[in-house]
């Protein structure tokens, strides 16, 4: 059977192809601007549980990670870490999800010296809510994205594909924009 092209040729085309497709489906299923966010809760460094239905009247954060200690994730963690007392006064509280344990996170936390709020989406219930989509089909390690929650509890700002070295610096960025067009 003579097929003309070099079955290795179509690999690549196939899959830039099915890569396409995924992208797609993550834009249209993440939570939009001017959703209501879903709940999210997670301990703080201090142990005390935080939630994000407690911080309306000011911004949030809420970001999405594949894996502890692992080198992206340990780089986001880490620029959110080092930017900590910037979002402090800006009144901005910080939750970090991933679909870790509670113990996990627990470990990624006092290694890096984590100050924020880390929720433990072991069920992929938090995950779901806001349409984030897994890193790869048939994982449940989530895509890195991160959504700014509006004082008014509404999604005001969404990075659907976000570095980790820079994150924090723009969502900090973002947030001085609004604030000013308040």
């Amino acid at each position: 059977m003579k097929l003309g092209v070099a079955p290795w040729v179509m690999v690549p085309v196939v899959g830039m192809g099915l890569f396409a497709l995924l992208s797609r489906a993550r834009a249209a299923d993440l939570l939009p601007v001017g959703a209501v966010a879903p709940e999210v809760a997670g301990p703080d460094a201090a142990g005390k549980v935080i939630k994000l239905s407690d911080e309306k009247g000011k911004f949030a954060v809420v970001y999405f990670y594949p894996k502890d200690d692992t080198p992206g994730c340990t780089k986001e963690a880490c620029a959110f870490r080092d930017a900590f007392d910037k979002f402090a006064q800006a009144g901005v509280t910080i939750f970090a999800v991933s679909r870790d344990s509670e113990a996990s996170h627990q470990g990624f936390r006092a290694h890096h010296k984590l100050p924020f709020p880390m929720v433990a989406d072991t069920s992929g219930a938090v995950q779901k809510a806001y349409g984030v989509p897994s890193m790869l089909p048939g994982t449940s390690l989530a895509s890195r994205m991160t959504f700014l929650v509006g004082p008014d509890g509404k999604i005001a700002h969404v990075w659907p594909k976000v570095d980790p070295v820079v994150n924090a610096r723009e969502v900090l960025d973002t947030i001085a924009q609004l604030e000013k067009a308040r």
